[in-house]
């Protein structure tokens, strides 16, 4: 009998990514993806009579307010879908003795470390986004026993909007690129990340908590763009220029590189963040 899983926010990349690999996995898991249309996760009342007329064995969510410097703006709303409506589903899950994976973010730190966070790390964000997603967090420990929190940094893939679709649009449009080189992070594929949530549920059994996903290296977004546009021969990567800030509202930690060794030890599928970028953009290029 296959296990059974809802993937809330399903329109967003990192729910296209894991149906993507869906396929590979058909016989052990049996997903069911749902949009906000389908399912508000803001909706406590709609949502507790979902999963109460449905038999779920995990929930991965990935439904979440991502627009960091919109959330300077719209405290509000970053809040409610973030760490509220995470505390709904959290109510349910107990309810419903559903596993929770929840996805979280690099932004729970403030960047003044000199090395990669570690799990042990303390939390402290400079930003609402990152505020809200840590209430989330603090939501699903207070309302569930089982639960897995996934923080990630700088994701990315060929579905949705981000940094690699963003920068490839720009090469394509040959305009000139300043890029900020004084933020460090581990750009992270979505594709990997869903293989580590896929090896989460067949595994069954890893303790439960929160982990660091990302990559064996770290770099800073104008590395990142200068790799992206390694593919393009025809773009002259002079033209890419790194700067030491870019006008945003949102403050950024310099430093949110995620530490993977607590996981290394479990799985040993975490790869460096040029292999993971070339895997996709090879990908990529190959449908065009």
């Amino acid at each position: 009998m296959s296990l059974k899983v809802i993937v809330t926010g399903a329109d967003g990349q990192l729910a296209q990514c894991i149906k993507g690999l869906y396929k590979s996995h058909q016989k052990a898991i049996h997903f069911i993806f749902v949009s906000k249309d389908e399912l508000d996760i803001t909706d406590q009342n709609n949502l507790g009579n979902y999963f109460k007329d449905h038999s779920f064995d995990y929930c991965i969510n990935c439904a979440a307010y991502t627009n960091v410097d919109g959330a300077e703006d719209d405290p509000e709303t970053a809040f409610l879908i973030n760490a509220e409506a995470v505390g709904y589903l959290a109510e349910a899950c107990q309810r419903n003795k559903v596993v929770l994976i929840h996805l979280s973010t690099d932004y729970v730190f403030d960047g003044t470390k000199n090395e990669a966070y570690t799990i042990h790390d303390q939390p402290n964000p400079i930003n609402v986004y990152g505020a809200s997603k840590l209430e989330g967090e603090l939501k699903i420990k207070e309302h569930l026993e089982k639960y897995y929190i996934i923080r990630a940094s700088w994701l990315y893939s060929d579905h949705g909007k981000n940094f690699l679709k963003t920068i490839i649009r720009k090469l394509e449009m040959n305009e000139d690129l300043n890029i900020v080189d004084t933020q460090l992070g581990s750009p992270t594929s979505c594709y990997e990340l869903a293989r580590f949530i896929f090896f989460i549920i067949i595994s069954g059994d890893l303790n439960f908590g929160i982990y660091h996903f990302g990559t064996t290296n770290s770099t800073n977004w104008f590395e990142f763009a200068k790799r992206i546009a390694s593919y393009f021969p025809s773009y002259d990567g002079s033209r890419i220029k790194g700067v030491s800030n870019f006008p945003s509202r949102a403050k950024r930690p310099a430093n949110s590189v995620l530490s993977t060794k607590e996981i290394e030890s479990i799985y040993d599928r975490i790869d460096s963040w040029e292999n993971s970028l070339d895997k996709l953009m090879k990908k990529m290029l190959s449908k065009q």
